[in-house]
């Protein structure tokens, strides 16, 4: 039997719906969210992803607002936009849109945003809260998976969770996230031997590696959850994942699709987390 498609697209629109209850909540004390992008070069796909978010935020009512630098922008000017955006009261969140060119020191930008104004949870104080188990801004994609998997009713307690892929972004946040559900949980990566070995022996596989299809059918365990975070074009111009979709539907229990799994759960979570934000700059505590 085919897996059952778990619907980030659907799922997603519900977030956004629940958001905005709360923005009218905060409407009504004078407040409305605001986020602002940093955008620096011409790369198509941190358009569309900036693209994207702008939408959600105008369906939502969040104001948002774009702060464009051409590719050899200097690392001070940069700086400077973000100090600036730090000190406006109208904007909640920031978001620094990745990659950065290779002159500029990723580290150091993302450190300059502010904690309270940190709503991609990049910073390091609020990925240290995130070990910790105490409050703050988990990053939105791995938040938007654990979203999808509680949606799916997709059983996590001493369960094998597989994550391929360490990144700070994704891999290894959504570890942190999975173990206080108590998965027991493996971080596979590129020095990871026979990977398809530990693969198989998952009952949640993720892949978050950015390799089209590197997840085939043979690696994957019957029934398995697979949620698939990589987003691949391919020569003919195709958006695919990191999972061999056609292939893996025909042995996983659950799946997520490329495109409408995870990315539009990440984009909606990034809205929750500047709505949190607004709550935060007037005294409303994360729960």
């Amino acid at each position: 039997m085919p897996a059952t498609l778990i619907d980030g697209k659907s799922l997603a629109a519900s977030v956004r719906a629940e958001q905005k209850d709360a923005i009218e909540s905060l409407a009504a004390r004078g407040l409305r969210p605001g986020l602002a992008a940093v955008l620096v070069g011409d790369d198509p796909a941190s358009r569309v992803y900036v693209r994207n978010k702008a939408r959600a935020c105008a369906e939502t009512g969040v104001r948002s607002e774009v702060h464009e630098f051409p590719e050899q922008v200097s690392e001070s000017a940069l700086l400077d936009c973000v100090a600036k955006l730090n000190a406006d009261p109208q904007v909640h969140g920031i978001l620094v849109q990745l990659p950065l060119p290779r002159q500029l020191d990723t580290a150091r930008v993302l450190a300059a945003v502010s904690p309270a104004k940190d709503v991609d949870g990049f910073h390091a104080l609020n990925l240290g809260a995130l070990l910790q188990g105490r409050p703050g801004f988990v990053p939105g994609t791995a938040a938007g998976v654990m979203r999808l998997l509680q949606h799916a009713g997709v059983p996590l307690a001493g369960r094998q969770a597989v994550i391929v892929g360490r990144s700070t972004i994704v891999g290894k946040p959504l570890a942190l996230l999975l173990l206080r559900k108590d998965a027991t949980v493996t971080i596979c990566h590129s020095k990871t031997a026979d990977l398809a070995a530990v693969t198989r022996q998952a009952d949640i596989l993720i892949a978050a590696v950015g390799r089209a299809k590197l997840i085939t059918a043979g690696m994957v365990k019957a029934g398995a959850c697979v949620i698939d975070v990589g987003v691949n074009r391919i020569a003919d111009g195709t958006l695919v994942g990191d999972v061999d979709f056609a292939a893996v539907k025909e042995t996983a229990g659950w799946i997520t699709p490329v495109p409408g799994g995870v990315g539009p759960m990440t984009v909606a979570m990034l809205i929750v987390n500047t709505v949190r934000a607004a709550e935060l700059s007037i005294g409303i505590p994360f729960v």
